[in-house]
């Protein structure tokens, strides 16, 4: 029998590979636009929170006191799906993988401003290694080449940024949370979707509706794990998305990325592996 560690430890290894497999299906569906991209995958998250709500008579709806707090992390947390979406189009998958998970070092940040968290000075020196590690990333240049890479950026600190308001949202229920965030995505995106809506055919259809499961796997797959296990024992199993993207990346679209990239993203890894040391 497993215990409950290597439970949480196997949920969060198929969380990773769930979402770098939607990131994959991102990749191969070319022709149809982002939003709709992002309305189908939060779609198929409404329907499978939906069903798990009323089998288990969980309510639908947020206790009064947290829906400010929900909405605003619905909202950050869709501009973070929608900007990580973008960027997954226009990004080899490894480097939009690891741009992606700088969301904790976000949230670290946010924490301390919003929320008051103190933070040491192994955080600090944390926080400007992240960064460090970034710029060899993105590779700043005076030009629009580097749009993609800023708004995968700008993806993490809005996914960040939702993390933290989840601390206002203790004792929700977690698929009441995740349901009132599609539910609310959804009904924001409608009006994109309708104004530009290309009818998928059979192969589109299939890669949209993979990009919907596999984004509930992973969603459904993290919750259980951080339910055997706290995260701070188990998130950095999270940073392995980077090394399926990498392998994923090379195998489908044959992607390589350079030397630069490679040393910014061992940087973030270690830098994420300290942290994870500091805290256990």
């Amino acid at each position: 029998m497993l215990d409950n560690k290597k439970k949480a430890v196997i949920f969060m290894l198929i969380s990773a590979f769930s979402f770098t497999l939607m990131q994959l299906f991102v990749k191969l569906t070319t022709e149809i636009p982002l939003y709709e991209k992002v309305a189908f995958r939060n779609s198929i998250s409404l329907f499978i929170a939906l069903c798990i709500l009323i089998y288990y008579k969980k309510p639908l709806l947020p206790e009064k006191k947290n829906r400010k707090a929900l909405f605003l992390r619905s909202i950050f947390g869709l501009l973070g799906v929608v900007f990580f979406f973008y960027a997954i189009d226009k990004l080899i998958m490894s480097d939009a993988s690891m741009l992606n998970k700088l969301s904790p070092f976000f949230t670290t940040i946010f924490a301390a401003i919003f929320l008051k968290e103190k933070l040491n000075k192994y955080h600090f020196f944390i926080l400007i290694a992240v960064f460090a590690g970034v710029l060899m990333i993105v590779k700043p240049k005076f030009d629009l080449s580097i749009v993609p890479a800023v708004i995968c950026v700008f993806s993490a600190a809005f996914a960040g940024a939702a993390y933290t308001l989840l601390r206002f949202l203790k004792g929700e229920d977690t698929y009441t949370i995740i349901f009132a965030f599609s539910f609310i995505s959804v009904l924001g995106l409608l009006p994109f979707v309708a104004f530009n809506f290309i009818v998928p055919n059979i192969t589109q259809l299939f890669q949209l509706l993979m990009i919907g499961l596999f984004a509930s796997f992973g969603q459904i797959s993290i919750t259980l794990s951080y339910k055997y296990a706290p995260a701070s024992q188990v998130s950095i199993y999270n940073y392995l998305s980077v090394i399926f993207a990498l392998i994923v990346g090379y195998l489908a679209f044959n992607e390589i990325p350079d030397f630069l990239s490679l040393l910014g993203s061992a940087l973030v890894l270690s830098m994420a592996y300290l942290n994870y040391r500091l805290m256990n």
